[in-house]
């Protein structure tokens, strides 16, 4: 992972940092903080550290200038105000406009997005609002803009904080686990998957009082603001055993365990399965065999993400336990492994900056192994699509069906072949999108992935629709659909249903179009760890419909899906979500969509 160099405080150091996270100051070594005069050169300098490419001076005078007499030459008092700021090492000019921090320079913002936790829970501003309390009048676009930053810097504190309390539980350190648990818990405390870690270090440290009690003011707050009980992940936090050495057996018997276990869950009996395989696990630390309580882990994690709906975040905690494990052995290879793994829950939970972390170290510790180079390169590509960042997806994907054909793994090609469908679907390529859909659904097929089919053939629905082909598409839905229920998979049928809506409505019937949109979004969402992005897609769809029909909840679905797309850096659902918004009439929202739209064509 990206390394930060050296902790925060470089007050007695020639460094330049720059707090872009609560009370925004910046400091140069010990000259102390520098004070702007302005609060729009505060969101100038912002706007340039987290724009993805430098953008124009007329883009820059629009977005927070419109409203001067002389708009050029206000952007020129602002970017002379930081060039003072950065002193004589770093520099900002040009057209576009290249900002050059100077050497050594640590931004906190960047530090929680790209860094590692270790390195950004010590930051001051962790958990605080970007650019605490700026106010810029007159300036509605770049308002909009900023809205969707503070979300998606909330999403990466949030997320730091989560994984801090995982790898902090990994090294043994219980009570630093706890605390940094609680303060994710209380950024979101509806969140299921930061409860039922938070209850799980109870257990761990043996303090089931403490456990039991948020638990129940947990189920108390979820009845009171949802009408729902907790979920899987807190039911099985609630049973996790406290720490007891397991009884001493030999290698042979452990794998033996771990085999049945592995057997059990292949055959379709996943609890008992998941079972064996957690009691292979303890006994491996029993035994201390390295070798065995890493490989047991690597099982277990991968039966509870992908094969036991709900479970992740257990998943997680033995990735986690793998991955520190394998490293101080130097099992590289288990660790590539661990990485990859990590990075795919962190995909599905809209975690792609920490996705991109995990999956690039993988890569990285991989270099032997075409298998886990194949499966970081595919979920690399999704993560990439997911942020319409479709010229690199498509790259990462074409890369991860060679090597999926050369590593003999034909599910990867299948995943990726889905991946690189979707893209052509949304760049409106059809033919291809319907050839790339097509070979994944028969490659699917072929190796008996029946599991995976519902996703490739969803999509294939979709490209009927946009050929005007209602009754093929409803075809391919329902195949779809009737599949992703008996497999009782919330995500496939989620999408299947989602399809199915729109099919209703361009048959002309809106109401069960609604009807259909309403129930989507509720069998993807209902257990704790659905593919966030889907239900930003469901959204979409009803913001659709509802601009389209009128519909009096219209408005509260837009300002759902733009809290969740720039939560997560979803640039394309959340360009859909500024023009809906425009199209309500919405201020600020139809300039901030053109600047969206640019940046966004220019990777399509």
């Amino acid at each position: 992972m990206v390394s930060w160099p050296g902790p925060w405080d470089h007050s007695e150091t020639m460094s330049t940092t720059i707090q872009l996270l609560g009370r925004p100051r910046i400091t140069r070594g010990p000259a102390g903080a520098y004070r702007f005069r302005s609060r729009k050169s505060w969101g100038l300098l912002a706007y340039l550290i987290l724009s993805e490419r430098p953008p124009a001076r007329s883009q820059l005078a629009s977005l927070l200038f419109a409203g001067a007499d002389d708009p050029v030459r206000a952007l020129r008092w602002g970017l002379a105000e930081i060039r003072r700021a950065l002193g004589e090492d770093g520099s900002v000019d040009g057209d576009p406009v290249v900002l050059q921090l100077p050497s050594g320079a640590v931004v906190d913002v960047q530090v929680v997005m790209k860094g590692t936790w270790t390195d950004a829970v010590g930051l001051p501003g962790l958990g605080a609002d970007l650019l605490e309390g700026l106010a810029v009048r007159g300036a509605a676009a770049f308002e909009t803009w900023l809205l969707a930053q503070q979300r998606r810097a909330a999403a990466a504190s949030e997320a730091i904080l989560h994984e801090a309390a995982l790898g902090s539980m990994a090294r043994g350190a219980l009570e630093a686990a706890i605390g940094y648990a609680v303060r994710a818990a209380a950024m979101s405390p509806l969140d299921e998957n930061h409860q039922a870690l938070l209850i799980r270090l109870y257990r761990m440290a043996g303090d089931d009082d403490a456990a039991a009690k948020q638990c129940a003011a947990f189920a108390k707050e979820l009845r009171a603001e949802l009408g729902v009980a907790p979920g899987p992940a807190v039911q099985a936090a609630m049973r996790q055993p406290g720490y007891a050495p397991g009884e001493l057996v030999g290698d042979a018997t452990i794998e033996a365990i771990a085999e049945a276990g592995s057997a059990a869950v292949s055959a379709g009996v996943v609890e008992a399965g998941v079972q064996s395989l957690r009691t292979a696990a303890r006994l491996a630390d029993g035994a201390g065999a390295t070798r065995l309580r890493v490989s047991s882990r690597l099982v277990l994690a991968e039966a509870l993400i992908h094969a036991l709906g709900g479970l992740d975040e257990e998943g997680l905690a033995a990735l986690h336990e793998a991955d520190q494990i394998a490293l101080a052995h130097g099992l590289l290879d288990d660790v590539a492994q661990a990485r990859a793994e990590l990075g795919y829950v962190d995909f599905l939970r809209g975690r792609y900056d920490r996705a991109e972390l995990w999956l690039t170290d993988a890569l990285e510790y991989a270099s032997g192994s075409p298998s886990v180079q194949a499966k970081a390169m595919t979920y690399l590509g999704s993560v990439e699509s997911d942020r319409a960042r479709y010229r690199r997806a498509v790259g990462f994907l074409e890369q991860a069906v060679t090597l999926s054909r050369a590593a003999g793994k034909p599910r990867r090609q299948v995943y990726a072949l889905s991946m690189l469908g979707r893209i052509s679907l949304f760049r409106g390529a059809l033919d291809m999108a319907a050839g790339q859909l097509d070979a994944s659904i028969k490659l699917a097929e072929h190796d008996h992935w029946l599991a995976f089919l519902p996703w490739p053939q969803a999509l294939r629905g979709e490209v009927q629709l946009a050929r005007d082909d209602p009754a093929g598409a409803a075809e391919l839905l329902q195949h779809a659909f009737a599949r992703a229920c008996q497999l009782g998979d919330p995500c496939w049928e989620g999408m299947a249903a989602r399809g199915l809506a729109l099919v209703a409505e361009a048959t002309g019937d809106t109401e069960r179009a609604f009807a259909l949109l309403a129930e989507a979004q509720a069998r993807a969402g209902r257990l704790a760890d659905p593919y966030v992005w889907l239900d930003g897609y469901i959204l979409d769809a009803q913001c659709e419909l509802g601009r389209r029909h009128g519909h009096p909840d219209t408005g509260a679905w837009v300002e759902a899906l733009r809290n969740l797309a720039g939560r997560s850096g979803m640039r394309e659902l959340t360009l859909r979500s500024l023009q809906h918004g425009a199209a309500l009439g919405r201020a600020g929202d139809d300039a901030a969509a053109a600047v969206l739209a640019e940046e966004i064509a220019a990777d399509r």
